[in-house]
């Protein structure tokens, strides 16, 4: 777990950061937007509603060193979920990199999916800021083309014709 805050302000809440969780098992994102002042009771709710409810629990949460995780609000609820919290430490070969790769990803793809301070209009008038195309980042990095392409070739034969039976 890391924080984006280098964002513009987006959203009918002014979102200013997101929060970048990585599931290391299934490799799924999560992107919830949020502000970069955010206590750690807020955090952890928004943890809870964006991650904890749409998926099973962690085991391990490995962070880095930010006091918010380190409150007895956070020890409390780890205790309750059964989960451990680690903490990551300078150049540690197996966290090292893992959060800031991630982090990399999301600002390239929210600066080339929405650039920044850029709103979108849909055919309706409503605005999209970034905050609001979040969940689209994530479907489109837990699904790189790479892996479209090996699904595609699973599905048809070499010649054009499909692999699979339609069945009735």
């Amino acid at each position: 777990m890391d924080w984006v805050t280098t964002l513009p302000p987006g959203g009918e809440r002014l979102y200013n950061a997101c929060l970048v969780i990585e599931d290391r098992y299934s490799k799924n994102p999560f992107f919830p937007p949020c502000h970069k002042d955010e206590t750690a009771v807020n955090t952890a709710l928004l943890i809870w509603n964006r991650v904890i409810s749409h998926t099973v629990l962690f085991k391990n949460i490995i962070s880095d060193r930010d006091p918010k995780f380190k409150s007895a609000i956070w020890k409390n609820l780890h205790k309750i979920l059964g989960t451990k919290l680690s903490f990551s430490t300078v150049y540690h070969t197996q966290t090292d990199g893992l959060a800031d790769q991630m982090i990399q990803s999301l600002e390239d793809m929210i600066r080339r999916f929405c650039t920044y301070g850029l709103e979108l209009k849909d055919s309706d008038g409503f605005t999209h800021y970034w905050c609001t195309l979040i969940q689209a980042l994530e479907l489109a990095y837990k699904f790189p083309s790479i892996l479209e392409q090996a699904r595609l070739l699973k599905c048809w034969k070499r010649d054009g014709t499909p692999n699979f039976q339609l069945i009735f």
